[in-house]
């Protein structure tokens, strides 16, 4: 994923989505030398559930998961994205923050195993009125270089409240 030059892929936070960026000018994709694209497909991409995970529809038996997971030829066992997407249905409740942060720290520690990073802190908070709550997640992720990159996402909860 972090190649010296992968296709760069954007945040719209208002659209909450991750899309490729163009250059008009040069009639393009533009590329990403840097992590940026690498910590968007980790974390917004489907992780494969695991067995004892609860699912967020109760009515689906899908695990998801990115369908190149079972043919890695990298690490027996290697996973592409994170399981934050079996968050979309809970509560705004702190443990579901906590989960939120282990999700993202799980999503991101191939940067560290892979050598692209030193550490990864990873902060998780609600934001917003009940009822109108966002996940908000930041990312900071020391390169070995001593260089500091900050990322910051937030995702609306589709969830009701906790009452």
């Amino acid at each position: 994923m972090a190649s010296s030059k992968d296709i760069r892929i954007v945040w719209d936070t208002g659209l909450q989505e991750g899309d490729f960026d163009f250059n008009t000018s040069i009639q393009d994709l533009e590329s990403d030398e840097g992590l940026e694209t690498a910590v968007i497909i980790s974390l917004f991409t489907d992780r494969r559930a695991r067995v004892d995970d609860t699912l967020s529809d109760p009515n689906s038996s899908d695990r998801r998961g990115w369908w190149g997971d079972l043919i890695s030829p990298q690490v027996n066992g290697d996973q592409i994205g994170s399981r934050l997407w079996l968050l979309n249905r809970e509560k705004t409740l702190e443990n579901v923050l906590q989960r939120a942060k282990e999700y993202t720290e799980e999503a991101l520690q191939w940067l560290i195993d892979d050598g692209f990073a030193e550490s990864v802190q990873v902060e998780t908070e609600r934001q917003g009125l009940v009822g109108n709550d966002r996940l908000a997640i930041k990312a900071k992720i020391l390169r070995k270089s001593g260089n500091e990159q900050v990322f910051d996402f937030s995702a609306q909860w589709t969830a009701q409240a906790a009452r």
